[in-house]
């Protein structure tokens, strides 16, 4: 069995009117994950603006996290950089920090080959005992990690999955079939518009940014189609969302979910520079979809 399955959100960062990190709401989102079925926290990756929190606030959203939590779900902290060196003082802090899994985005900017990308991964593996998962997200880092390095990373024991963001179902396919060599590797996607066809055709799971504003929603797809195996209920939910997976992408995420959730009144509406507010001309439509999915009373 595969030690990842199911709905994991990429959690959003929720900031108070002064800069500062808004513990208070994180912890109401917690709860409310924990509540509507989410099967696990993703703790400061892209979506929660990992990229403009220092070393020290990073580390301490992992550990009040990780605390408030409290085992009730497992805690992937994301601890991924382009420098090696820098992603394995990350991971040793979100281990002793108590985070259940690391999430490792592939080497943003110096555009490392694919024998960099193994070298790479391969140490962070070495250095830090506990389960790490790859991310490749290409349209991001301008570096795609490839199937075939991922077969050779798969080999190592303490990596267990990777969250694979490129709409391509060939691709969810090899790698899927990486999976049926190994019991402990799984595939997630980070597709939240394709990830319930991956799932169809094997994938494990998703870390999702759409399960920020309907987690229940997209638990209960996950669950359909790898528990009872029921792909025709579990697409025609996942249809009804459509839209919503193209809103939360019209800016650069997280833009458009910490609006959305600030609607809902669930976070303040704050977003860390070089990021600002979603630009006034979609509100409309996103308050429109936000009323059709009565998200909004």
């Amino acid at each position: 069995m595969q030690v990842l399955q199911g709905s994991f959100v990429a959690i959003v960062t929720p900031f108070k009117d002064n800069g500062e990190i808004d513990y208070s709401a994180l912890e109401n989102l917690l709860d409310w994950h924990i509540t509507e079925g989410t099967n696990g926290i993703v703790s400061v990756g892209t979506t929660g603006e990992s990229a403009t929190l220092n070393f020290y606030e990073h580390i301490d959203v992992i550990e009040h996290t990780v605390k408030y939590v409290n085992k009730r779900l497992p805690v992937i902290a994301g601890t991924g950089a382009n420098s090696t060196q820098e992603a394995i003082d990350l991971s040793i802090e979100a281990k002793s920090k108590g985070a259940d899994f690391t999430l490792l985005v592939t080497p943003y900017y110096n555009k490392p080959n694919q024998n960099g990308l193994i070298a790479h991964y391969e140490k962070i593996a070495d250095k830090v005992e506990m389960g790490h998962i790859l991310y490749n997200v290409p349209s991001r880092t301008a570096c795609d990690l490839m199937p075939k390095t991922v077969e050779v990373l798969s080999n190592h024991k303490n990596i267990v999955a990777i969250k694979e963001a490129v709409d391509d179902m060939q691709r969810i396919r090899e790698l899927v079939n990486i999976s049926k060599k190994h019991e402990n590797f799984s595939v997630l996607s980070g597709d939240d518009p394709t990830f319930a066809n991956a799932l169809s055709i094997g994938a494990h799971g998703v870390i999702s940014v759409a399960a920020n504003v309907i987690p229940r929603e997209i638990s209960k797809i996950c669950f359909e189609l790898l528990n009872n195996k029921n792909k025709d209920i579990a697409l025609n939910l996942d249809n009804n969302y459509k839209n919503l997976y193209d809103l939360l992408f019209l800016e650069s995420n997280p833009i458009p979910v910490k609006w959305m959730l600030y609607k809902m009144n669930l976070i303040k509406s704050n977003i860390r520079l070089p990021l600002v507010e979603l630009n006034e001309t979609y509100h409309e439509r996103i308050m429109s979809e936000l009323y059709n999915l009565k998200l909004l009373s």
